[in-house]
């Protein structure tokens, strides 16, 4: 079995089938599944990996997911294989094209939107493709939903529950209680434990996450000097040990963070973890403090408390799962605005949260430590 290659004897059982009016699907024995590109969104998806792994336990799936990503689902049991996903270059397709002759792939399905994801399948020789009928691909799919509007835009949804309502109309075994799950085997938790215990963070040490990034643009980003002061206010309250979590790009802004505060904080810049290491990571956290970004998907699939700082982003699509989540956000008329950068200049969808109002949505979480 090669590295891409994932054992699924062992599956996640799940009992709740899809609804009297969904499609029923043919028998099937390969399928390949075109994953999101964002992070949050691969995460927001997992149930819906489950749901056509319940659905065909015994078919050959495989992921078709961007290199970068691949990391969020290694480890799970859902999939045969994991393929890269780039689409983007000849060589690319060429290697997609390949792979679908070699697996003979008799259907897919996918999770993005583009009429591009569309043909990049076809050209790979898959005959049945299931996904939102949007675009031009809309009259070319074997079948599918079409997505929900609210006039002549498409509704704001839940992520996960937008996703999920593919595999309720196309008839699939639906999980009975649909949540973002993550795996880690035993050398991925090995390594976080052990780089941990590197950075001097200690058995029973309580430890808080910082994530001060968003590769979506600096409209998303919580200013440097509030996390500064963020991880002084923590520190004093709770000695807590602060690790900063830095993607690749934000080396600058932890650069920034970390000169500008008085406490001591564990960068993780120079060692830019990937995403398969940054589970066990956050997983090991007593609270992730983040901007509205993919990582924040990652402590709800581990349970973990998270307090997310939300500006240009329309709340609704990630309004799951927030029994252990706090999002602090701030009714602008400007937001939500859905741009990289601010257009007003101003930021004040960010600027205007302070440290003290996160302190205040993390305390709830915390316990604080005796002086």
């Amino acid at each position: 079995m090669d590295p891409s290659t994932h054992s699924a004897k062992s599956r996640i059982a799940t009992s709740q089938s899809g609804h009297s009016e969904s499609r029923s699907l043919p028998a099937v024995t390969s399928w390949v599944i075109r994953c999101p590109n964002w992070v949050g969104d691969i995460v927001m998806a997992t149930p819906v990996f489950e749901s056509l792994r319940a659905t065909y336990p015994d078919a050959e799936i495989t992921a078709l997911i961007r290199p970068y990503a691949r990391g969020i689902i290694e480890n799970s049991p859902w999939f045969d294989h994991i393929l890269d996903c780039d689409d983007k270059s000849l060589r690319g397709l060429q290697e997609i094209r390949r792979n679908g002759s070699v697996r003979k792939w008799q259907a897919g399905l996918l999770l993005t939107n583009t009429t591009h994801s569309f043909l990049t399948l076809k050209l790979a020789g898959v005959k049945r493709t299931y996904g939102y009928k949007r675009n031009t691909r809309r009259f070319f799919l074997t079948d599918g939903p079409s997505p929900q509007t609210d006039g002549k835009v498409y509704k704001a949804l839940p992520m996960q529950d937008y996703y999920l309502e593919l595999c309720r109309y196309l008839g699939m075994t639906l999980p009975a209680k649909p949540k973002p799950k993550l795996y880690i085997d035993d050398a991925l938790s090995a390594f976080g434990q052990r780089y941990l215990a590197e950075k001097g963070v200690l058995p029973g040490d309580m430890l808080i996450g910082l994530n001060p990034g968003a590769s979506f643009g600096s409209s998303k980003c919580w200013p440097a000097g509030n996390f500064a002061r963020l991880a002084e206010l923590l520190q004093k309250l709770y000695d807590c040990k602060i690790i900063l979590l830095v993607g690749p790009g934000e080396e600058g802004i932890a650069a920034q963070i970390v000169a500008a505060s008085g406490a001591s904080i564990i960068n993780t810049a120079d060692d830019l973890l990937n995403l398969a290491q940054l589970k066990p990571v956050i997983k090991q956290c007593n609270l992730l403090i983040t901007n509205d970004t993919g990582p924040r998907h990652f402590a709800v699939a581990f349970d973990v408390p998270a307090v997310v700082l939300m500006g240009p982003t329309n709340p609704l699509y990630t309004a799951s799962h927030l029994d252990r989540t706090s999002v602090i956000r701030l009714d602008l008329p400007c937001s939500p605005c859905h741009k990289k950068i601010c257009p007003y200049k101003h930021h004040a969808c960010m600027n205007e949260i302070t440290p003290n109002m996160v302190v205040t949505a993390s305390s709830k979480y915390l316990t604080a430590s005796i002086t």
